[in-house]
């Protein structure tokens, strides 16, 4: 089954590809690899998920905002290779939590994106190399922001 069987076995449906909001370039494609700029949990409406996870929404929100970050990576890159099937690997995720100085949970709100990415690409390709820390604030006061390395077919 490929990935885009895959969504449709899951029930799953890709929002429109976000767009860039400043001076960057959402995709960027060198040689095998796909670097993804940061992305939001952008719903499809439009309107951001945001929030200090651990102060104003919880964990379990936090990670809900990471998965839907996960499905604008993946609408990200359906728009910029035409299909998920070009996808050979998750190399890399960077998942950044707006969060307080005491909150110590970063890796399991990033899990949403993580677990959403498996799930697609399987247990083999879905899951790469991960970091996951807190910041003091995200653009528009978003709960997260996940940036993100794919190796591809040429």
């Amino acid at each position: 089954m490929n990935y885009e069987e895959k969504l449709s076995t899951l029930g799953i449906k890709l929002p429109p590809a976000p767009v860039a909001a400043g001076l960057y370039k959402p995709m960027l494609i060198v040689d095998d690899l796909v670097y993804l700029s940061g992305h939001l949990p952008i719903l499809e409406d439009g309107t951001i998920l945001v929030g200090e996870v651990g102060n104003d929404c919880t964990v379990e929100e936090g990670g809900e905002a990471a998965r839907q970050v996960g499905l604008n990576m993946l609408a990200t890159l359906r728009d910029g290779l035409g299909s998920l099937d070009r996808i050979v690997r998750v190399v890399k995720l960077l998942g950044m939590v707006n969060a307080g100085n005491e909150f110590t949970q970063h890796p399991q709100v990033i899990n949403g994106c993580s677990e959403l990415l498996k799930d697609v690409l399987g247990n083999d390709c879905g899951v790469g190399t991960r970091s996951a820390f807190g910041v003091s604030g995200l653009p528009a006061g978003a709960m997260v922001e996940i940036e993100g390395i794919f190796q591809i077919k040429e």
